[in-house]
């Protein structure tokens, strides 16, 4: 696809991934809305909105998909599903609140936000949807049981929703990035971001490279994992 032009919404727009990705989209000459609970700080250019959208509720995903087809245009060309947390500790001891927490942002959100746009997409015949799961989302980690499951719960969805799309001309892509320099770890204990680490750069620029594949064929699913992770 070439996205000059295009409109394409990225959810968690504010900082990491989310951000890097806008920003990766603005410079291939989309026009991107960002939905997310707080804008992406000292981020201005003309073809970016804002648009205040807390995922886990459907009808703000309704409602911003308004605002957005009302602002951009009716089109809506590729949605980037990156909203989502992760809260570490033991099963036994975990609070429901918290497990809630994390299906409602990375599951039920990717859900709500994708039901929103497909109509849509439907109706060109043309559109992209990139998951953003985890490596979580492969193998289960100690006392991340609860993000881990809500990350294999986002392949499922995505390996099931490319298979009832393809033939209307819709690409589904989930990634599954390893540790990556973002603040996803400021509430893992024991781990912090270092240089060996992936940058959000470089899981924007594999978004970008999926997005930009030939009408022909799509990326289904990749993992991405720092080369030296230990170094």
């Amino acid at each position: 696809m070439d996205l000059t032009g295009k409109v394409a919404i990225v959810t968690g727009a504010s900082k990491g991934i989310g951000r890097a990705t806008v920003e990766a989209l603005l410079a291939r000459g989309a026009a991107v809305a960002g939905w997310g609970r707080t804008a992406p700080e000292g981020l201005v250019h003309e073809r970016f909105q804002f648009f205040e959208c807390d995922v886990r509720d459907e009808v703000a995903v309704a409602e911003a998909l308004t605002n957005t087809q009302r602002e951009l245009g009716p089109e809506i060309h590729v949605l980037v599903n990156n909203a989502g947390l992760g809260i570490a500790g033991a099963v036994d001891g975990f609070k429901t609140d918290d497990w809630k927490l994390m299906f409602d942002t990375n599951v039920h959100g990717t859900f709500f936000c994708s039901r929103a746009v497909l109509p849509q997409m439907k109706r060109q015949q043309v559109g992209h949807i990139i998951n953003i799961a985890s490596i979580a989302g492969t193998t289960g980690i100690e006392n991340m049981a609860g993000y881990c499951a809500s990350k294999f719960a986002v392949r499922g969805f995505s390996q099931s929703l490319f298979k009832e799309v393809r033939n209307h001309g819709i690409k589904v892509t989930c990634v599954s990035p390893g540790s990556t320099q973002t603040n996803f770890f400021d509430d893992i204990p024991g781990t912090t971001p270092n240089d060996a680490m992936m940058s959000p750069a470089d899981i924007a620029g594999f978004i970008i490279y999926s997005l930009e594949t030939p009408f022909n064929f799509h990326v289904v699913e990749v993992e991405m994992r720092p080369l030296q992770p230990k170094k």
